[in-house]
């Protein structure tokens, strides 16, 4: 079942979301909103045609740090979506050590797996709470057995109960309900408990390079061995009550929760939902000027081969179950510099209908990346000095110097796109970071262009220093 999130959102709605993280690239946002909308209209079509309509898969293609991963890791938050980020150039054609092409659906998998297990717990939450508690109250004021025929649990406030004539079971139940009462008001918070936790101690970590059909066969050698004499060990902690009862709340969430139940509906979403965004597809690709003989780089056509049969549609065969891959929404990632779209194997090409191209940054879009978006350098800025009660402002013509050297850094140096203001911004505020809070407490400062032009004009003049620091 799609989330109510993706059902309600057309693809208008989609870009103005996506407009509220990144700036310009229209074209692919448009692509990327049609892509998402047409799983709800697939969904909702006549079933005898349903499973004839496929994904059409997107190449995003333009130069690093303008916004490829970025629209499609929002895409996927949006729509609440199994999502996993993967790299071309880490995959190897079978027959080599290292990860074949279909990890990435395994990866998704568990991804999903997680995610559904998060939602189950939170709608529990109410009752793991109560259980928590509980637990608190048992290690506070352990229960002993009631005794007495027509044995009536006291209330905190009742006049005539008797200490004298009370049974141990009455008394303990009193006791109870009055610990109760101050956990309920925050009167214990602090106070130290020893609670009794699943131990996190495992086997040390360790990378297993096995034949590639074992997890083929469900069989996933880094959980064997990393389960070997672990059991379920506990371990004991002295905790305040604050931290006991959030870590035994997830405890106990974790024990309501069905766990086949949710890989199953785990299993569905990765089908109808999943999203793959697999970055520098273009290092795959042969270089029509390379030859494509010989070298480090022998098995590139290898993983394209690998990757077809995912991409086209294939079943996964992954340790909760198998995994269909023909509705997941596959979305290529690459800058194309050396090599080119037309350089990748024709059938592969052929799965990428959708190629959008992104434009470079230009000074006006790093104006607009500063200020705009809801999740802008400055604002974050803002928010982590205001955190030590320093006030900051950022002037215009701040900003718009800060994004001329932007501009001029990534024509002169190298083009990183918007990645070249976390430099920037981390060189502006070096001085600044470092006084707060020994020098500079409180108060109010602001940014002009004065400013920067103080903290960054030696290190622009300076190309060979820039190489380094911007």
């Amino acid at each position: 079942m799609l989330t109510i999130e993706e059902k309600n959102l057309t693809p208008q709605q989609i870009v103005s979301e996506l407009n509220k993280y990144i700036v310009g690239q229209q074209s692919a946002k448009r692509s990327v909103s049609i892509a998402l909308r047409n799983r709800w209209r697939r969904l909702n079509a006549e079933e005898e045609i349903r499973e004839e309509i496929v994904p059409n898969n997107i190449l995003l293609i333009g130069p690093t740090g303008v916004g490829k991963t970025e629209i499609a890791r929002r895409l996927a938050k949006l729509a609440h979506a199994p999502f996993m980020k993967v790299e071309a150039s880490k995959f190897t054609e079978v027959g080599y050590v290292g990860r074949d092409v279909e990890s990435m659906i395994r990866d998704l998998t568990d991804v999903a797996i997680n995610m559904v297990k998060q939602e189950m717990q939170e709608r529990v939450k109410g009752k793991a709470a109560q259980r928590a508690e509980e637990r608190i109250l048992d290690i506070l004021i352990p229960p002993v057995k009631k005794t007495g025929v027509g044995f009536n649990s006291p209330s905190a406030g009742d006049e005539d109960f008797d200490p004298k004539k009370a049974s141990d079971s009455e008394l303990n139940e009193r006791t109870r309900e009055r610990f109760r009462e101050k956990l309920k008001n925050g009167e214990l918070e602090d106070r130290e408990i020893e609670v009794e936790v699943k131990s996190t101690k495992g086997s040390p970590m360790m990378q297993v390079f096995g034949p590639q059909g074992m997890e083929e066969m469900g069989i996933n050698l880094q959980d064997m061995l990393g389960n070997l004499g672990k059991g379920n060990k506990k371990s004991k902690r002295k905790l305040p009550i604050s931290e006991a009862r959030e870590l035994l709340t997830e405890e106990e969430a974790e024990k309501l929760i069905d766990h086949e139940s949710a890989v199953q509906e785990a299993l569905e979403r990765v089908q109808k939902q999943g999203i793959v965004f697999i970055d520098e597809i273009d290092k795959i690709a042969e270089s029509s000027s390379g030859g494509g003989k010989g070298g480090p780089d022998v098995s590139r056509q290898g993983v394209q081969r690998d990757l077809l049969p995912v991409v086209e549609g294939s079943a996964v065969n992954t340790k909760h179950g198998i995994v269909k891959t023909d509705h997941i929404l596959f979305i290529g990632s690459g800058a194309f510099h050396v090599s080119k779209p037309s350089d990748l194997i024709p059938e592969l090409q052929g799965r990428f209908p959708i190629r959008v191209e992104l434009n470079s940054l230009t000074e006006d879009d790093f104006v607009d990346i500063l200020s705009k978006p809801k999740n802008a350098l400055t604002k974050q800025y803002i928010a982590m000095l205001q955190s030590e009660g320093v006030e900051i402002e950022f002037k215009e013509d701040a900003i718009r110097e800060i994004a001329r050297i932007a501009a001029e850094v990534n024509s002169s140096v190298e083009n990183i796109g918007a990645r070249r203001l976390h430099t920037i911004m981390s060189s502006l505020f070096d001085e600044l970071l470092f006084a707060v809070p020994d020098d500079i407490n409180s108060g109010k400062i602001t940014i002009d262009k004065a400013y920067v032009d103080k903290q960054l004009t030696d290190i622009v003049k300076d190309k060979d220093l820039s190489h380094y620091i911007l």
